[in-house]
């Protein structure tokens, strides 16, 4: 079986990792052999991340995407016989025709108020459809679709897509209102991601085991882009999460671990990268000694180990919730879209989602006392919930199989009737 992915990263958000990492490792389990092209924004840190031998990652950064591979797609499939010239020139249109299925893991798609993305949203399937690859867009985000060119553009490409897989109820109304009948309802990828020795082993490197040993720790994932979203309403986000964290330690009496569940390896670089603000709040909090930051580029699998170990967690990061809910750590999330609560339905836990513009220091006390002294609940309902939850996710990977297998089926049919048109007549011979 051969699979393309696109929208999921190594470097740069963790949760694009996790989706990336579980949607290898199980579909590479299947038996089949499995060859996989990563079609990445971030080509050179993703090649060095990489360390799977069945993995090829290419370049897919979004100028080469935009205008090399998807101006090579429609010329492949516009002029057939230039189709060897086009493999050679660029190999990713290649790589996407040869693929039995490509899937695309963006993790939030064709929503409004983000119509500055929707180029790299079509950008990210038309190839394939170029191509004639079947799409699979694995569980994720989308809609709503109430402002017109989004709403347009949806109702052009995703009737498109082979499969879409839904990430919670407002997304999976939300497409339903398009009148598709390609969606089937599910739950995050990363519900699925295993821990490895391997990740154990990081995780203890970073941050030494004797850190929770109290077993009260605090973590907590700050946001990018919440920081820019704050400065736009001209509030400094940094000082308030360091007073949210001053009230951990100085008040609660709890140790607080730092997580950046988006990084890169240049600091320069903010996009994706929840470092530099890490940094700048550890560096302004009253009691520096009793926070500890996560350093580096750790794997998914790692933070997810860390962050399992803490007694509560603040999750400002969408995988960061995700990683704490299937650990069993009750969490307060700080969000900015229905794409946390559809996820906090799934699990019961809709209750501790508020939104990141309304988390005053007096509202964000008040809700970590709640949370404290529901912890043992929360935990109890988290142990039930989650295996469900994690099984729903896994279904996707069949609807994979099946979407490859039927695109391998196609393949080969169109195969045969060309060769059988390209073969002689009796009489011509």
């Amino acid at each position: 079986m051969k699979v393309a992915i696109i929208g999921s990263a190594f470097s740069g958000n963790r949760g694009a990792a996790a989706m990336l990492e579980s949607s290898i490792a199980h579909l590479t389990a299947q038996g089949d052999d499995v060859e996989i092209t990563h079609l990445s924004m971030y080509p050179r840190s993703d090649a060095d991340l990489n360390v799977h031998d069945n993995v090829e990652v290419m370049d897919a950064s979004p100028l080469r995407l935009g205008v090399l591979i998807n101006g090579g797609a429609l010329l492949w499939r516009l002029l057939p016989p230039a189709r060897d010239a086009i493999r050679k020139a660029v190999p990713e249109v290649g790589a996407i025709a040869d693929a039995d299925v490509l899937l695309d893991e963006g993790g939030i798609t064709f929503v409004d108020g983000r119509e500055k993305y929707l180029i790299y949203n079509v950008a990210s399937i038309l190839p394939a459809l170029n191509t004639g690859t079947p799409v699979v867009k694995c569980a994720q985000a989308l809609g709503p679709f109430e402002n017109p060119v989004n709403r347009a553009l949806a109702g052009i490409y995703l009737p498109k897509m082979a499969a879409i897989i839904s990430r919670g109820a407002i997304t999976h109304e939300h497409l339903m209102g398009l009148g598709l009948t390609n969606v089937t309802a599910g739950a995050d990828m990363a519900f699925t991601l295993d821990i490895t020795p391997e990740d154990r082993e990081i995780a203890e490197a970073s941050v030494p085991a004797s850190f929770f040993a109290g077993g009260d720790v605090v973590g907590y994932s700050p946001s990018q882009v919440l920081r820019e979203s704050a400065a736009k309403r001209g509030e400094d986000y940094v000082a308030e999460v360091v007073r949210h964290i001053d009230h951990l330690t100085e008040v609660m009496g709890r140790p607080v671990l730092l997580i950046a569940h988006s990084t890169r390896p240049n600091p320069d670089k903010l996009h994706n990268n929840d470092g530099p603000v890490c940094r700048e709040i550890l560096a302004n909090v009253a009691s520096p000694e009793n926070v500890r930051f996560a350093e580096g580029e750790l794997t998914p699998g790692a933070l997810r180990v860390l962050i399992g170990q803490c007694d509560l967690f603040v999750a400002s990061r969408f995988h960061a919730m995700v990683s704490s809910l299937a650990q069993g750590v009750p969490t307060l999330v700080l969000g900015w879209s229905h794409k946390y609560r559809e996820v906090l339905d799934q699990v019961g836990q809709a209750e501790w989602a508020m939104a990141a513009s309304d988390a005053t220091v007096e509202a964000f006390e008040e809700r970590m006392t709640d949370l404290d002294r529901a912890k043992q609940e929360i935990r109890a309902q988290l142990t039930t919930a989650v295996p469900a939850v994690r099984e729903t996710a896994m279904e996707q990977f069949g609807i994979i199989r099946r979407v490859a297998r039927e695109g391998r089926i196609g393949r080969a049919a169109k195969a045969a009737i060309k060769g059988y048109l390209s073969t002689p007549a009796p009489s011509e011979r």
